[in-house]
């Protein structure tokens, strides 16, 4: 299961949500046929946050919204990504935080073996804190799974 460098699928992601110059990684993942789309989402409620992923991801073509098993897929590297963000607590507005994050997810396939089929990674960079301006630092969470 080696994996070129080119093809690395959280890389990839990170480096579609963080670059200044979005273009440049469009470019790299139509390159690969691999599907791709960004946005952006703040709340205390982290199924909001989950709605908002899928939705995006519905709407871009990124996930078909009539296939439970790519929707699984997509759900299951949120709740990864979220676990970074919120330290392994998927708690937001229970304790008192709130996020505002900017999200890539892209799909493909980052094994030189077809067989190996389409993976999907989430990548979430923004802030997260108490609910008052000024009180948030700086996060970031990936996750990645199989359709």
């Amino acid at each position: 299961m080696s994996s070129s460098v080119e093809r690395k699928i959280g890389k990839m992601a990170i480096l579609l949500l963080l670059n200044e110059t979005e273009s440049d990684m469009q470019d790299q993942i139509k390159r690969l046929n691999w599907k791709s789309c960004t946005g952006k989402v703040g709340s205390m409620e982290s199924q909001k946050v989950v709605a908002a992923i899928e939705t995006a991801a519905k709407k871009t073509g990124v996930i078909q919204a009539d296939l439970y098993r790519e929707k699984h897929a997509l759900y299951h590297a949120i709740l990864e990504a979220l676990s970074g963000v919120t330290r392994g607590q998927v708690q937001i507005g229970s304790v008192l935080r709130t996020v505002g994050l900017n999200f890539s997810i892209v799909r493909g396939r980052p094994y030189e073996n077809s067989n190996e089929g389409d993976w999907i990674a989430v990548c979430l960079y923004g802030t997260i804190g108490a609910p008052i301006k000024g009180s948030e630092h700086e996060t970031i969470g990936l996750g990645i799974n199989h359709i």
